[in-house]
C-alpha cells in the first residue's frame, strides 16, 4: 500500500521538477530583446537612438543567471556546433550573448528529464517488456535532443519569410530615400521608421544596422551583420549589390530601381506558385473525405435494392 504512494509521490516530484527546469530555461527565449552591448563593445556609443524599440538590458536577465550559475559549478554549457546553433538562433531572434548556452542547457535538461518521466509513468502504469521500455526511452531521448533545434529552426524560417516579404516595400522606401537625396545610411534611419507598422522585423534590423552606423562600425560590417541576423539570400544579394556600387562609384539608385523591380517580380513569381499549389492541396482532402461520401451515396441505394428485392428472390430459386 505504501509502495505505490510513493511511486505516484516521486512521480509527481519528477513531473514537478521537471516542469520548473523548462520553464526556467524556455522562458527566456520568449524575450525578444536586442542586446547590443556585447556587439557594440570597444565603440563609440551613439549620440540619440532610433525610434525603433533597441532597448538594452539593464541588467542580466533570468536565463543568463541560471546559465552562469550552473557553469560556476563546473558544468560546461559550450556549444558543440558554435557556427551552426549561434547563427541558427541569431536568425530566429535570440540574439543575446547567452542563447547559444541557453539552448544547450534546454536541450541537455530534455535529453536527461523526458526519458525519466516516460520511463517512470510506464512503470507506473504497467509492466512492460525490457524491448519496449528501451525504445520508449530511447524515442523521448532522441526528442528532447531534436526537438529545440526543429524549434529554433522552424521559427528562424517563419522570421526570414516575413523580412522575405517585406523586402520588396522596403526597397521601393528605400528608392525612393535615395533619389530624393537621402544617402545609404539616413535611409536605414528612415525607411526603419516608416515600416515599424507594417514589417516590425524588418524596421528592428534596419534601426539596428543605423545604430551600429552611428555608432562608429563600418558600413560593410553592419550590412553583413544584417545578413546574418536575418538569413535571407535576397537580403545577403542587396548587400552585396550595394557594397559593390559604393566601392564601384556607381549609382545606387539605379542599382536599387533594377533591384527593386526583381524583388517584386520575384514576389510575384513566388504568389503564383503557390496559388498553383492549390489545386493539387484541396484534391487531398477531396479524396480522402468527399469522395468515399459521394460513392457511398451512389452505391448505397443500389445495394438496398439488391438486399431487399434480388437475394430474396435468388434464395427462392434456389428452393
Amino acid at each position: 500500500m505504501i509502495a505505490p504512494i510513493v511511486a505516484q509521490g516521486l512521480l509527481i516530484a519528477v513531473v514537478f521538477a521537471a516542469g520548473c527546469l523548462l520553464f526556467l530555461g524556455l522562458a527566456p527565449l520568449f524575450a525578444n530583446k536586442v542586446d547590443l552591448r556585447h556587439r557594440l563593445a570597444g565603440t563609440t556609443a551613439p549620440t540619440a537612438a532610433p525610434r525603433a524599440s533597441l532597448r538594452v538590458d539593464q541588467g542580466p536577465s533570468l536565463g543568463s543567471r541560471l546559465v552562469r550559475s550552473i557553469e560556476k559549478r563546473g558544468v560546461s554549457l559550450a556549444d558543440s556546433k558554435p557556427g551552426v546553433h549561434s547563427e541558427k538562433l541569431v536568425q530566429a531572434g535570440f540574439t543575446q550573448p547567452h542563447a547559444a548556452r541557453l539552448f544547450m542547457l534546454v536541450r541537455t535538461i530534455l535529453t536527461l528529464v523526458l526519458p525519466a518521466v516516460g520511463a517512470t509513468i510506464v512503470l507506473l502504469t504497467s509492466d512492460p517488456k525490457p524491448v519496449k521500455l528501451y525504445m520508449i526511452v530511447a524515442g523521448l531521448a532522441f526528442a528532447g535532443l531534436y526537438l529545440p533545434g526543429f524549434y529554433v529552426g522552424s521559427r528562424a524560417a517563419s522570421r526570414g519569410k516575413a523580412i522575405l516579404n517585406g523586402f520588396p516595400d522596403t526597397l521601393d522606401l528605400m528608392l525612393v530615400c535615395v533619389e530624393a537625396g537621402l544617402g545609404i545610411d539616413a535611409c536605414f534611419t528612415r525607411v526603419g521608421q516608416e515600416v515599424r507598422r507594417s514589417h516590425p522585423l524588418l524596421a528592428n534590423e534596419f534601426a539596428v544596422v543605423a545604430l551600429e552606423l552611428r555608432a562608429g562600425r563600418s558600413r560593410e560590417d553592419a550590412l553583413k551583420g544584417l545578413v546574418r541576423r536575418t538569413g535571407v539570400a535576397e537580403i545577403g544579394s542587396f548587400v552585396t549589390l550595394i557594397i559593390q556600387s559604393d566601392k564601384l562609384g556607381s549609382s545606387i539608385a539605379q542599382a536599387l530601381k533594377c533591384y527593386a523591380i526583381e524583388m517584386r517580380e520575384a514576389r510575384k513569381m513566388r504568389a503564383e506558385e503557390k496559388a498553383h499549389r492549390l489545386p493539387v492541396l484541396i484534391s487531398i482532402p477531396l479524396v480522402a473525405f468527399m469522395l468515399p461520401t459521394m460513392i457511398a451515396v451512389l452505391i448505397l441505394p443500389g445495394a438496398i435494392l439488391v438486399k431487399r428485392d434480388l437475394l430474396p428472390s435468388f434464395a427462392n430459386a434456389g428452393k
